[in-house]
């Protein structure tokens, strides 16, 4: 089948290639010139584990194209997906839909169907009613079926959950869109692919309330980690107790600085904003968008503690800035946050990060990079990792004591023992752990 894949960032990029690596043939659009020169050039605008060599065998393959010209992209195609940006609008916290809306215009522009027109992109409830309007004035003689499907896509590891999901959420209204659907999801599993077809407004409240019920599983055990540290007792002990009974399951049980990244977020904010306009108030969500954003500040204080209650002056070694291991993506990462209150009080950042520095320049001022983990920890008055990357997970830990200038660890993912820790002579502070 032929598919036409509007915007080349994380979500189309990875599904255009996916959908490639089917058998499909992908045309990905970007009107970001530069962008798709680089793609053509083989050269990734961001970094996920194997999709350069994705990319690159099905490029080969003459299966994946890239252009700016959706009219070239358009010709022939059985489907188009929207994978825009929908990021938090300025003022009020709402999806800004803008892009979205944009690529329906320029659809109907352009081709008059028969079209499934596949909205990817995280939206809010009745955002493809918009789209169907949209699409439909502007071509009345058009032939379109309006789709939601939502991706569920992890930064790190999201070619394995493109490639085998755990299901695949489909808002179709149409029966030939239903068929069309299928058919491009087929070579998932030739006999039942996981495809969960429902009413469109419920796809998209799919994606809404998943995310925001990842995002209240991280912060309840985040709150929990602070009671631990109270009363005594140790979290990822109290997490593994509760992860085992399978109602609850131990993922996203793991007590940090917080949520961060392009979904949560914003998702949680703008879920929140459409329930408040429909006059249901989602009261847990509200809550959890709030104390995240106060407990990754917050982080800071456990930093001045550790150092004696002052960083003034002091030098502080950050390991990890992305929100998450295996990713270069920097939005809403805990660090940000961390970083700036440190500053606030006087401290002087060193950070090191695998694959986020150069997206972090963008975003930090006054922070000094190193070029690995060491230089980053020599002469430092305390090291605080932040992101559990895998280079960090085994330091030579005789090493780091030795160039640190005070053996201080500020552990806010819990890598390393406590016990083993305080052996080898480090003032050493975790989450939710005495």
């Amino acid at each position: 089948m032929r598919i036409a894949m509007i915007g080349s960032g994380y979500v189309g990029l990875v599904s255009g290639a996916c959908f490639a690596d089917f058998g499909h043939v992908v045309t990905c659009v970007d009107k970001d010139a530069s962008k798709i020169e680089a793609l053509k050039a083989g050269v990734m605008p961001i970094y996920e584990p194997g999709l350069e060599d994705l990319v690159a065998n099905n490029v080969a393959e003459q299966r994946l194209s890239f252009t700016t010209d959706l009219a070239e992209g358009l010709d022939g195609a059985d489907a188009v997906f929207i994978a825009v940006g929908t990021p938090s609008r300025r003022g009020d916290g709402h999806a800004d839909l803008s892009y979205v809306y944009a690529a329906a215009r320029e659809i109907a522009e352009l081709s008059a169907g028969p079209l499934v027109v596949v909205t990817k992109s995280t939206v809010p409830v009745g955002t493809g009613d918009e789209v169907e309007r949209i699409l439909r004035e502007a071509r009345p003689d058009g032939q379109y079926a309006v789709v939601s499907n939502p991706e569920f896509l992890r930064e790190g590891a999201a070619i394995s959950d493109f490639k085998r999901p755990d299901r695949i959420v489909v808002g179709a209204e149409d029966p030939r869109a239903r068929e069309v659907m299928s058919e491009l999801y087929r070579p998932l599993s030739l006999n039942t692919p996981p495809l969960m077809f429902t009413g469109r407004r419920t796809s998209e409240l799919i994606k809404y309330a998943a995310n925001a019920f990842l995002a209240v599983k991280i912060t309840f055990i985040n709150e929990i980690a602070d009671l631990c540290e109270a009363v005594g007792a140790d979290v990822q002990e109290v997490a593994r107790g509760i992860g085992s009974d399978n109602r609850i399951g131990p993922k996203f049980l793991h007590a940090g600085p917080g949520y961060g990244g392009s979904c949560f977020p914003k998702d949680t904010t703008a879920l929140a904003k459409t329930a408040q306009d429909c006059g249901v108030p989602l009261r847990i969500v509200e809550t959890v968008a709030a104390v995240n954003d106060t407990r990754k500040r917050g982080m800071a204080r456990k930093v001045v503690a550790a150092c004696g209650g002052s960083v003034r002056g002091k030098t502080i070694a950050v390991l990890g800035l992305t929100f998450k291991p295996n990713t270069d993506d920097m939005r809403d990462a805990p660090s940000l946050a961390l970083i700036t209150a440190l500053q606030d009080q006087g401290a002087k950042i060193r950070a090191y990060d695998p694959e986020g520095m150069e997206a972090a320049r963008k975003m930090l001022t006054d922070v000094s990079y190193a070029p690995n983990s060491y230089d980053c920890v020599e002469g430092a008055d305390a090291l605080v990792l932040v992101t559990e990357w895998d280079a960090f997970r085994a330091l030579d830990l005789g090493r780091v004591k030795r160039l640190l200038k005070e053996p201080v660890v500020v552990d806010l993912r819990n890598v390393y023992r406590p016990d083993d820790m305080k052996k080898r002579g480090f003032t050493y502070v975790g989450v939710g752990r005495s």
